[in-house]
């Protein structure tokens, strides 16, 4: 599985300018989705909670790039793990999570 630090995701999706945009998978619930989301010029985003994701894996789009999200990097892994098994190429998962990208990155986005 690839993982990608939080300072490392805004050069990822600007790398991503010339092909499919990377969609920004957030796993967590909605209401941590309510209290803050990522937020990157150039990026798709879809919130779809873990607990959903085995039945509804088929809206994502294998060829595009997909990072996965949540609080703390702990379910976005086994979520960029099941979407490996199921063929997408290229998963990652962010390191840290929200909290990474509050504390490294953006601190606008609150924490919890």
């Amino acid at each position: 599985m690839k993982h990608i630090a939080a300072a490392a995701l805004t050069d990822l999706i600007a790398a991503q300018r010339s092909g499919l945009p990377a969609m920004l998978l957030d796993v967590r619930e909605a209401w941590e989705v309510e209290i803050g989301r990522i937020e990157v010029a150039g990026a798709d985003h879809l919130g779809l909670p873990m607990g959903s994701i085995a039945q509804r894996f088929g809206e994502l789009d294998p060829a595009q790039p997909i990072v996965c999200i949540c609080h703390h990097g702990v379910r976005s892994a086994q979520v960029a793990a099941f979407l490996e098994r199921q063929g997408f190429e290229s998963v990652y998962n962010l390191t840290g999570g929200t909290d990474a990208w509050s504390t490294q990155v953006d601190a606008r986005l609150t924490r919890y």
